[in-house]
C-alpha cells in the first residue's frame, strides 16, 4: 500500500557549505592580543579603584556587559558589585535618582544579589502610583522599564513600574520629542527589555550605539571592537569545523533519505551562539549544533512525514535507546535514529573523558512527543475562546512574563545545586528563543532581517580604523577609536580616576 505522505515546502538553506568554509577567519596577532591585554587590564584597574564614584563604576559595568565584555571581568564585576553593596548607603541615599536606582537595582538582581523591590517606594505616592514629575525623565523611565524585567512573581511595585514606564516610553515614541541618540534606545527596549536579548547581538547593537555617544570612554570602545571581532573569529571557526564535521548530512545519507526534512546548520548554530557565545564554550557550541540540527530533523519527521504506526515505533526506539531495535524502523528512520544515537553517545564520551560525569540518562530522557502539526499557542487559545490574534497574544504574554519572573526567583536561590554557568545558559536559551521567534520564525522560515542578523554576527567584523575596508565585497562596519589623551580625558569625565 503506498503511504501518502506530506511537505511543507521548507525553502533551502541560504548558507551552504562551501560559503561557510569561504568565510575568512584572520587570526589576531601578537600585537593586537598585546593591545587587548592592555585595555583589559586598564579597565580593570579603573573598575576596582576604591576611589572613583560609586555610580560611575555602576556605569561602567553596564557598559562593559552590554558590549558582550562581561565573561573578561566576572570576577572584578561581583567585587565592584559587593563593594557597591556594602556601601549600604548608596541604594538608599537621599541624592539618588531614578535612573541611578534603576541601574543599580537591576545589575544587582542580575548577580544574584538581594535587593528590594521597596528601593522604588520613594518614588510612587500613598496609592503607589508612581509620582507625576518623574513624567519627563526620559532616563530615569527607561531605566525603570528596564529594571521591571528583573521582579520576582507578585513584586506588584515592579507590575506598576513596568506599565507607568511602559506607557510613557510610548508616549515619548509618539510625540517625537526625544532627544537624538536616546529615542533609538527607547525604540530598541519597547521591542525587547535587555533581560530578555541575545547576549552577543546585544554586544554587536550596542558597541554601535556607544561609539555614537559623547563622553565615551575611547579605551573601551577599543576593546569592544578588539573583542568583538576576536570572538567573532572563533565562532566563525566553529562554524567552519561544524560544517566540515558535518558532512555527516551528506555522507550518512540523511540528505536523500530525509528530502523533506530542513537544513539548518546556521541556524541552528545560531542557536548555540545564543546560549554561550564566551571562547571557552568552543566544544560546547559544536556538540549544541549537531543535536539541534538532530532536532530539527525529528521535528519534521513528526509534524510532515511520518504517519503514527511509524512515529510510535520511532518513539518507542529512542526511549529503549538500545540500537539493536533499528531493525524495527522503516528504512529513513534507521538512518536519523542511527545519527542520533551516534551523535549523543559522542557527546557522552567527551563529557565522560573531560569531566567524568555519565550524562547519557539525561541526555535520552524520553519526551513526550505527538504526531500532527505544530499549532502555535495564539492559534490554540483564538479558535478556543473565539478571541482576536491581539488578545490572544496579550494572553500568552502573561504567561511569557510569568515564567520569566519565576525564573529570575530562582536566579536568587542560595546553594542552587546547578553552576553558573548552567544557570547562566538556561536563561540564554529563553532569550534566543525571543530572538528567534520575536518577528517570524527565523528557524524555520529565515526571512532578510535573520539573514542579516546572521551576517552582522558572524561574518562581518566591525573597523577600528575610521575607514571602510577598501577590498571589494567588504561588509566591514566602521567605529572611530580616538588617542590615548583622548581615553584619559573621558575616563575622568565619567568619574573614574585611577588610571
Amino acid at each position: 500500500m503506498t503511504v501518502r505522505r506530506r511537505t511543507a515546502n521548507y525553502q533551502p538553506t541560504a548558507w551552504s557549505h562551501s560559503f561557510v568554509q569561504s568565510i575568512k577567519t584572520d587570526t589576531a596577532d601578537a600585537f593586537q592580543a598585546k593591545r587587548i591585554d592592555a585595555l583589559e587590564e586598564e579597565i580593570r584597574a579603573a573598575m576596582n579603584d576604591d576611589k572613583a564614584e560609586p555610580f560611575a563604576i555602576l556605569l561602567l559595568i553596564d557598559d562593559v556587559q552590554r558590549m558582550g565584555l562581561g565573561y573578561r571581568f566576572e570576577e572584578d564585576i561581583e567585587r565592584a558589585l559587593y563593594r557597591y553593596v556594602c556601601r549600604g548607603e548608596c541604594i538608599g541615599s537621599k541624592d539618588r535618582t531614578l535612573f541611578t536606582t534603576s541601574l543599580a537595582f537591576r545589575l544587582l538582581r542580575q548577580h544574584g544579589f538581594e535587593v528590594s523591590q521597596d528601593v522604588f517606594k520613594s518614588f510612587t505616592d500613598e496609592s503607589g502610583k508612581f509620582l507625576n514629575n518623574l513624567e519627563d525623565d526620559i532616563k530615569g523611565i527607561l531605566g525603570l522599564y528596564e529594571a521591571s524585567y528583573m521582579a520576582f512573581e507578585g513584586e506588584l511595585i515592579l507590575e506598576e513600574a513596568k506599565t507607568f514606564s511602559t506607557k510613557h516610553l510610548r508616549h515619548f515614541i509618539n510625540l517625537g520629542n526625544i532627544k537624538t541618540g536616546l529615542d533609538d534606545q527607547v525604540k530598541h527596549s519597547l521591542e525587547l527589555p535587555l533581560h530578555w536579548r541575545m547576549q552577543w547581538q546585544e554586544g554587536r547593537w550596542y558597541i554601535d550605539t556607544y561609539s555614537k555617544r559623547k563622553n565615551i570612554i575611547h579605551g573601551l570602545l577599543e576593546l569592544a571592537v578588539l573583542n568583538f571581532n576576536t570572538v567573532q573569529q572563533i565562532l566563525q571557526e566553529d562554524l567552519q569545523y561544524t560544517s566540515r564535521f558535518n558532512r555527516w548530512w551528506n555522507e550518512i545519507s540523511l540528505a536523500n533519505k530525509l528530502p523533506f526534512a530542513r537544513d539548518r546548520l546556521m541556524e541552528c548554530f545560531v542557536w548555540t551562539v545564543g546560549m554561550a557565545y564566551e571562547p571557552r564554550f568552543s566544544n560546547c557550541r559544536k556538540g549544541l549544533t549537531k543535536v539541534t540540527s538532530l532536532i530539527t530533523i525529528i521535528d519534521d519527521v513528526y509534524d510532515v512525514y511520518g504517519t503514527l504506526d511509524e512515529l510510535e515505533l520511532f518513539t518507542d526506539a529512542v526511549e529503549r535507546w538500545d540500537v539493536k531495535v533499528v531493525d524495527n524502523l522503516p528504512q529513513y528512520m534507521k538512518v536519523c535514529y542511527l545519527a542520533l544515537y551516534n551523535t549523543v553517545r559522542e557527546m557522552a564520551y567527551y563529557a565522560l573523558k573531560e569531566h567524568g560525569q555519565n550524562i547519557i540518562p539525561y541526555l535520552t530522557k524520553p519526551a513526550e512527543l505527538e504526531m500532527g502539526e505544530t499549532a502555535s499557542s495564539i492559534t490554540c487559545y483564538m479558535l478556543e475562546k473565539g478571541a482576536s490574534e491581539e488578545v490572544a497574544r496579550e494572553h500568552i504574554n502573561k504567561f511569557i512574563v510569568l515564567a520569566w519572573n519565576k525564573m529570575n526567583k530562582q536566579h536568587q536561590v542560595c546553594n542552587s545545586m546547578f553552576g553558573k554557568s548552567f544557570i547562566q545558559m538556561a536563561f540564554n536559551l529563553a532569550r534566543i528563543s525571543h530572538c528567534t521567534c520575536h518577528d517570524g520564525d527565523s528557524h524555520g522560515a529565515p526571512d532578510i532581517r535573520s539573514k542579516k542578523r546572521v551576517h552582522s554576527l558572524l561574518i562581518e567584523p566591525i573597523t577600528i580604523t575610521g575607514k571602510r575596508n577598501s577590498n571589494k565585497g567588504s561588509h566591514e562596519r566602521k567605529v572611530q577609536v580616538f588617542s590615548e589623551d583622548h581615553r584619559v580625558k573621558c575616563f575622568s569625565e565619567a568619574g573614574i580616576s585611577h588610571l
